[in-house]
């Protein structure tokens, strides 16, 4: 959690404290408790053993604000001067905060700011959105591929590098002098649309199948799009997505709005018709189509001959 978001049982032990101590007051959690009112100090003595000697005598409640590093060897050498006491002071170790689910993200968008300032990575300094675009698409690409192959350690690594790209086209944004956008506008703009979009769970929306699901959002897009055209059904897909993609989306369109398509005996309306059958199984043609053509080439490869 944020530096400045301590349990409640941290802020009793900070407030109540005679005196605390931290090795760099300046780190985030100590300088968030002293920008909160607590006086926090910092200790002169750079030998653990000497540290924990000053600690231990101490007279009344002092507590140590633990640091970035973990205090290597602080904790042995504390427990060696509290053995020595003949009547040793209570040691309570109490835990100030945890990381709740996507904390490493923060972490991830620090890494992201240092690789790209001064001082950072040289390469990461000469990207633009365009030399990325790239990139975008191969990790995408690749991802599929971890998907198609069920490799749950492949899928979580290339989720990763299609985060990164997310990552680094907001980081750039940020830096630009006339339209600047960071990742907390990323952010912020997708948690309000999954919001709008979704009115069955966060507000007064009744529908109850992924059928009416889809219907709504379908609706609620098209309110907030009234300029695109309702009658397109390839209105707003990318020129660049392939195309049994783009006519498993125009299927499904069609679909929502009511619209009858018919076949003919033509081998394009047939291919339609073909991805049409999928769909209603639930399944992708683009994914079929994939797996057959790898398990064609695998069946083509020649068997290896024994050395002779």
């Amino acid at each position: 959690m944020p530096a400045g978001l301590l349990s409640r049982s941290a802020w009793q032990v900070l407030e109540a404290a005679d005196v605390v101590y931290a090795a760099d007051p300046d780190e985030p959690v100590p300088d968030a408790v002293r920008t909160s009112g607590v006086e926090v100090r910092a200790t002169r003595y750079d030998d653990r053993r000497e540290l924990a000697r000053a600690l231990a005598q101490h007279d009344g409640r002092v507590v140590w604000i633990g640091s970035a590093d973990g205090d290597p060897g602080l904790t042995d050498a504390l427990a060696g001067e509290l053995t020595r006491l003949e009547t040793p002071p209570s040691v309570e170790i109490v835990v100030g905060s945890w990381d709740l689910p996507g904390a490493r993200l923060l972490d991830a968008v620090a890494v992201m700011d240092t690789l790209r300032s001064p001082g950072g990575c040289p390469w990461d300094a000469e990207q633009t959105h365009d030399s990325l675009a790239k990139y975008l698409v191969e990790e995408t690409y690749e991802t599929l591929e971890a998907i198609e192959r069920r490799d749950r350690a492949h899928l979580a690594e290339e989720l990763g590098d299609v985060l990164l790209q997310v990552l680094f086209h907001a980081r750039l944004a940020a830096e630009d002098q006339q339209e600047p956008f960071d990742i907390d506008d990323v952010a912020g703009g997708l948690v309000a649309k999954l919001i709008r979009r979704h009115p069955h769970v966060f507000g007064d929306g009744d529908a109850t199948t992924a059928g009416e699901v889809e219907a709504s959002w379908e609706q609620i897009k098209a309110a907030e799009k009234p300029d695109r055209d309702a009658g397109d059904l390839l209105a707003g897909i990318p020129k660049g997505l392939p195309t049994l993609l783009v006519a498993e989306k125009l299927l499904s369109r069609a679909a929502r709005r009511g619209v009858d398509l018919t076949y003919d005996e033509s081998a394009g309306s047939q291919l339609l018709r073909q991805v049409a059958a999928a769909r209603e199984r639930g399944e992708s043609a683009e994914a079929l189509l994939a797996r057959e053509v790898q398990a064609v080439a695998e069946r083509s490869r020649p068997l290896s001959r024994p050395e002779e």
